[in-house]
């Protein structure tokens, strides 16, 4: 039941957003430049890779030796209100219609951090990864990685349908507010290093 809602709510979604999706990908490109989208390997359902897809919300600026700026200082204010309103988060639909992703599940984060983490908190992976989950509509990105990833198993071992219709309305909720965007004192979320971090 799970994976139909996700094929048909993330094809009708796609249908009916196709112009949204068409002028924000036309404003990045003018703000921005190419490409329009960020692509990155993500682990899935048991940590499987799959490459997760995102609109492109920062600048390509490195440093002297070609590493990568901080996040504060690509991140651009259009960048920004592409994250605090989600519309970056609008070509996951597809990761969603493909398989690769939920509507709903805990956050794919990056592949670097699964030999970090304990048994317990890799059982966040039990389900498939959500455009949303339990975690976001209780802090999203304003909480600590522990309290994180404790919400998130919560979600893999009470996860049902009507669970997820009321992530789904508290994630419209938390996005028309604005609500838990970034960590304190980040442009983003701070990097899990192990641990309770």
């Amino acid at each position: 039941m799970k994976r139909c809602f996700d094929f048909f709510a993330s094809f009708l979604a796609l249908f009916f957003l196709w112009p949204v999706l068409a002028l924000v990908a036309w404003r990045i490109k003018k703000n921005l430049g190419s490409p329009v989208f960020f692509k990155q390997v993500r682990p899935g359902l048991n940590g499987k890779p799959f490459e997760m897809i995102k609109f492109r919300t920062m600048r390509d600026a490195t440093d002297a030796q070609g590493n990568p700026l901080p996040d504060c200082e690509r991140l651009t204010p259009f960048g920004s209100f592409l994250r605090s309103s989600s519309l970056d988060e609008l070509p996951e639909l597809w990761n969603v219609l493909k398989g690769d992703m939920s509507l709903v599940g805990p956050r794919p984060l990056l592949m670097e951090y699964l030999p970090l983490y304990s048994p317990e908190q890799f059982r966040r992976h039990e389900a498939r990864p959500g455009v949303s989950g339990w975690a976001q509509v209780n802090g999203r990105n304003a909480i600590c990685w522990e309290d994180k990833f404790k919400l998130d198993v919560w979600y893999v071992d009470n996860a049902s349908f009507l669970l997820d219709l009321k992530i789904i309305f508290l994630t419209v909720k938390k996005v028309l507010i604005k609500d838990g965007i970034s960590a304190e004192g980040e442009a983003t979320m701070s990097k899990f290093t192990g641990g309770d971090s």
